[in-house]
């Protein structure tokens, strides 16, 4: 019995050609746009002049980078990128956050675009979310829930045009910078749910003077930035309680209202830590690292902070020999301005310990450093005889 010859359905060619569009498809998971790395998971995009989101990203990217663009509006379109850990929309024609960003993301740079408003819903349900920077914007107002920011410990609204400090901020924030904007007070209580605060940059503001007690339950306060404010040093009622509080608190203060050394606070003779202000505001991330003919426009990385004279970073050293205590004051600033000027500076005091020095032993290390220089002449010239009375 002869078998039937089986037809193949006239679907077959359909489906065919579905597959080949398909199989197209997930292939191009890079846009010839961008570059691409590790598995296509890292995708730089930036500064190519883009007005749209590039299509062909593939779901899985883990970061992203847009920065130096002209994208006006990202409404929607990266919601569905699940495992988006790092996203750079820094330098672009933006109004206002992106509504739905993907909730698994880490890390948000926003800075350098138009946003003057940051609701409520722009950062709800954002449990992840570890660094926010939206500095270099219009801000005048930011509603923060706290408890939908649990874990972050790091907020950048640098160079904006706040008047007040943002109330109810997440309770885990380590590092706030809120420099350069148009602060003029502190609400009260502003502060009082923030008890891992260590990094607090409120300098080149308009603060003429604070309330009372205004910081005093940040417990875990380590560096406080106050220059570079019109300080109304001679209204005592208010603002001896600031200095007070200066006095006794173990932060290191850098810009002290209403005195001429730039660092008070903490005693830091006997200690080598050293600071380096605000060291949240990044560059956006491989701008200019692909195409060394682009010139990356011009922003400020807040690296350091600048005071009326140079910030001190001080070490002691002990002399064994001499008995001498040697205080070295190393001074040098960065200001956060993206045309400014640092400077270097390094003084040398040296202190007589009570220790009295042993007979027989150079009185000091400066006596054997120039009896050794004036040998050195002698032996040369000794040399010297010896060999042209040889020839």
């Amino acid at each position: 019995m002869k078998r039937k010859p089986q037809i193949a359905p006239a679907s077959m060619p359909a489906n065919l050609l579905l597959l080949l569009l398909f199989g197209v498809r997930v292939l191009a998971i890079c846009p010839p746009m961008c570059t691409c790395s590790r598995g296509h998971r890292v995708v730089d995009c930036s500064a190519r002049g883009l007005a749209i989101l590039p299509e062909s990203l593939q779901h899985n990217i883990h970061f992203l980078n847009l920065s130096y663009n002209r994208i006006q509006n990202l409404d929607g379109l990266l919601k569905h990128f699940d495992h988006l850990r790092t996203l750079d929309i820094s330098y672009n024609h933006l109004h206002h956050l992106p509504v739905g960003l993907p909730r698994a993301l880490w890390d948000i740079r926003a800075s350098g675009n138009y946003i003057r408003q940051l609701e409520k819903n722009d950062t709800a349900y954002h449990w992840n979310l570890q660094n926010l920077d939206l500095s270099y914007n219009l801000l005048e107002r930011a509603v923060l829930i706290n408890n939908t920011l649990s874990n972050l410990q790091a907020l950048n609204l640098s160079h904006n045009k706040f008047w007040t400090v943002p109330t109810n901020m997440p309770y885990n924030l380590e590092m706030v910078d809120l420099s350069h904007n148009y602060l003029l007070q502190i609400l009260p209580g502003s502060l009082d749910r923030l008890p891992r605060l260590k990094r607090f940059y409120l300098h080149a503001n308009r603060f003429t003077s604070l309330s009372k007690d205004v910081f005093n339950q940040l417990d875990d306060l380590q560096l406080l930035t106050l220059g570079d404010n019109p300080w109304a040093c001679e209204d005592e009622e208010n603002i001896n309680h600031l200095l007070t509080w200066m006095q006794k608190t173990p932060a290191k203060v850098l810009g002290c209202p209403c005195y001429t050394r730039p660092t008070c606070g903490e005693v830091h003779l006997a200690t080598r830590r050293t600071w380096h202000s605000a060291a949240f505001t990044e560059p956006p991330l491989g701008a200019d690292a692909r195409r060394p003919g682009h010139r990356v426009p011009l922003h400020a990385v807040t690296s350091g902070y600048l005071s009326k004279s140079a910030q001190l970073n001080v070490a002691l050293i002990n002399t064994s020999e001499a008995g001498e205590q040697v205080l070295i004051l190393g001074g040098g600033f960065h200001t956060s301005t993206p045309h400014s000027l640092s400077t270097q500076s390094s003084t040398t005091i040296r202190t007589r310990s009570t220790k009295k020095a042993q007979p027989g032993k150079a009185h000091s290390t400066s006596h054997q450093i120039h009896k050794h220089s004036f040998e050195i002449p002698i032996w040369s010239l000794l040399c010297t005889v010896v060999i042209c009375g040889a020839l």
